[in-house]
């Protein structure tokens, strides 16, 4: 709410200076674009923590362990733009950007990965655009997650429009080492950076392995406790 207002002071600053009226009207139009994708966001962020709470009946556990979202900032956005060799302007990010918006879903376990996704894929009111299964196929440098980008239609009042949501799903410990990644790549104080790179691939590595056996602990203490329960209730009814 704060940064909306401010917004909308900066707004009614530059009109009084006598800003070109082509500049103001972009501005008020990337600020239109920006609220679109923040109420895409919140459609999308609500569904996950629906899909979060009907999973935790099913399992008896919550399948997420936390949900954040992000909209690019504005130097990032023409950034982007301007890498691709497009046009910077307002058409051009609706059209050519898909991660505008995003939303990172970090799970326990990765068949909890797949099964959000799977339950997301199948809302009624959300396209599935494009998916990257970097689980599978890992890049280069060892980075893991499962990138979809999906489309989902936004009501304001005299119109409804499709909007785009980059969501990243991955484990806690892909999580961690995408988060010291991105340190080491953008930080650019940083010595050694290739040797750390090098350093990272391998605990990308570890972590794959770590994420695996962690899956096939669980899926044993689950079948030791159905087994359990089962003999309970033999014994229950004999």
């Amino acid at each position: 709410m704060i940064e909306e207002k401010n917004n909308g002071a900066f707004l009614e600053q530059t009109s009084a200076i006598e800003v070109p009226e082509q500049f103001l009207e972009q501005m008020k139009q990337y600020e239109e674009l920006i609220m679109m994708y923040r109420c895409a966001i919140r459609e999308v962020q609500t569904k996950l923590e629906i899909l979060n709470d009907a999973l935790s009946v099913k399992y008896k556990r919550n399948p997420i362990n936390f949900i954040k979202s992000r909209i690019k900032s504005p130097g990032s956005i023409v950034k982007k733009l301007e890498r691709r060799g497009l046009e910077v302007s307002i058409d051009s990010v609706e059209k050519n950007l898909n991660d505008v918006a995003g939303i990172r879903v970090v799970c326990h376990f990765i068949d909890d990965i797949y099964d959000v996704a799977e339950m997301l894929a199948r809302q009624d009111d959300l396209k599935v655009v494009q998916i990257k299964d970097y689980i599978k196929n890992p890049k280069p440098n060892g980075y893991r997650s499962y990138h979809m980008i999906v489309e989902i239609p936004v009501f304001l009042p005299k119109k409804k429009k499709p909007m785009r949501v980059e969501v990243q799903i991955r484990t806690i410990a892909m999580d961690f080492w995408a988060s010291l990644d991105h340190q080491v790549r953008y930080k650019k104080d940083i010595e050694n950076t290739d040797e750390i790179l090098e350093e990272l691939r391998s605990c990308a590595e570890v972590i794959a392995s770590t994420d695996d056996q962690m899956q096939r602990i669980r899926k044993k203490i689950e079948k030791i406790t159905e087994e359990r329960r089962n003999i309970e209730k033999i014994t229950k009814h004999s």
